[in-house]
């Protein structure tokens, strides 16, 4: 099968077997074969209601037809007619505005809208800033700069603006990026000589978001290249939103020029929440996971950890885990014991990694290097999918970062791996229990 039409024919037929025949004719029939490069397919339905649909309904479902019919690991990708599709080489972390629109939607990272943000004392101006700018973008605060300590929510807040913009108007132009990937891309950009393209990626956007800004302050040629971008979307009236873990004043190899915009617009700091507030997210976090603790256990959590939401989340996750796994108790000894793991941080996270997918091959009798490599028949791509979903419930490390540590995979490959996973699990038995013992495994060892 040497053309993408062949092969999407083999899928098509794939689906037909698989789905109603309603389902296939209304969705799946008309579906058009775009491009294929190997590990992205964009698939052209016949108008931008279908696009939305099949991209927050029917994503996975086209993502396992061609794991199964073909044995390939792909992205897949939906646009309408009259719309483009962003290249492969430039994609970015929730880069593609079609992706932040739904086109590889998963649970976990689609929590992070307006309201599922826990709003206290400590965060409240920058969540109203945040809400200013999603309702009137380039026209409320720009460039909107969010700041404070890592793990306190202005990943989140950038997301929720990303939703909030695309939900009143679906036809804008987002980019949410961080500062070292967009480093990254613009020294890719002048290896190979592609500074057009790049820059045609971040001008010609109706919105940019960049997490972590501060890693660009020490990188001359970055920084200027930024600063030309900055101008050329402020001067088109396009919004800006920045975050940092510090305020612009205190980047000393920041220049000042750059200082000087980043401060045009409105600072917001997020400072460590509250009791209260952290109460709330304790609450929050294990009504999401169906779990119930009693308020003197979610006291007792909200005490002993202050200063990081993430931490706050993983400690209720632990616990859970502790009862569901172990059959411990839902008490404050058990909250103890999740808590501790959290705070004595005894083994660097990519060991523990590397304990996950050792553990995962030998269950599996696979090699664990295969499972970070690029192979991508169906079994590899299950056993990799099993190791991603237990690295996130064991580490709490964000989908980005779990991408980074199998061979540098895209951020939405990990979130559909999370889901499938998850809702298999739900279902199968035996899966769960053998994830379970692989995760008691790794912890007693």
């Amino acid at each position: 099968m040497d053309s993408f039409n062949e092969l999407w024919q083999v899928v098509s037929d794939y689906l037909k077997q698989t789905n109603s025949e309603s389902i296939y004719n209304v969705w799946f029939s008309e579906l058009e074969p775009i491009s294929f490069d190997g590990s992205r397919a964009v698939l052209m339905t016949t108008a931008e209601f279908k696009r939305r649909i099949l991209a927050q309904k029917f994503g996975g479902t086209l993502h396992s037809a061609f794991l199964n019919a073909l044995g390939l690991d792909v992205d897949v990708e939906f646009i309408a007619p009259g719309e483009g599709y962003s290249q492969p080489d430039s994609m970015s972390s929730a880069d593609s505005y079609s992706e932040i629109d739904g086109g590889k939607r998963a649970s976990n990272y689609f929590e992070n809208t307006f309201d599922t943000f826990v709003v206290g004392a400590s965060n409240k101006f920058a969540h109203a800033a945040a809400q200013a700018v999603a309702a009137n973008p380039g026209k409320a605060y720009n460039p909107l700069f969010i700041y404070g300590n890592s793990g306190l929510g202005k990943t989140h807040l950038l997301n929720a603006i990303c939703h909030e913009i695309k939900k009143n108007d679906p036809s804008m132009k987002i980019v949410l990026t961080d500062g070292e990937e967009f480093t990254n891309e613009f020294i890719e950009a002048l290896n190979h000589r592609t500074t057009t393209e790049f820059q045609n990626k971040y001008r010609k956007v109706d919105v940019l978001l960049m997490d972590d800004v501060q890693f660009i302050a020490s990188k001359e040629r970055t920084q200027e290249e930024f600063f030309h971008t900055f101008n050329a979307l402020t001067q088109d009236g396009k919004q800006i939103v920045l975050s940092s873990d510090r305020p612009p004043k205190d980047m000393p190899q920041l220049e000042d020029r750059m200082r000087t915009r980043f401060e045009w617009g409105l600072l917001a700091d997020v400072q460590p929440p509250d009791l209260e507030t952290r109460m709330l997210i304790v609450k929050r976090k294990a009504d999401a996971l169906n779990f119930d603790i009693s308020d003197d256990v979610i006291e007792y959590i909200a005490q002993k950890l202050k200063n990081n939401i993430r931490q706050l989340e993983s400690a209720v996750k632990k616990m859970q885990a502790y009862v569901q796994i172990q059959g411990a108790n839902v008490n404050t000894a058990t909250a103890q014991q999740a808590i501790r793991d959290i705070l004595s941080d005894n083994k660097p996270i990519p060991v523990v990694v590397d304990k996950i997918i050792t553990e995962v091959a030998r269950t599996y009798g696979a090699n664990p290097e295969d499972l970070r490599s690029k192979k991508k028949d169906a079994q590899t791509s299950k056993y990799r999918q099993i190791s991603m979903y237990i690295v996130r419930e064991v580490t709490g490390l964000s989908a980005k970062a779990i991408g980074a540590e199998f061979g540098g995979r895209h951020y939405s490959t990990v979130l559909y791996a999370l889901d499938e996973i998850k809702k298999e699990s739900d279902t199968d038995s035996t899966l769960r229990t053998t994830i379970n013992d692989i995760i008691k495994n790794v912890q007693e060892n």
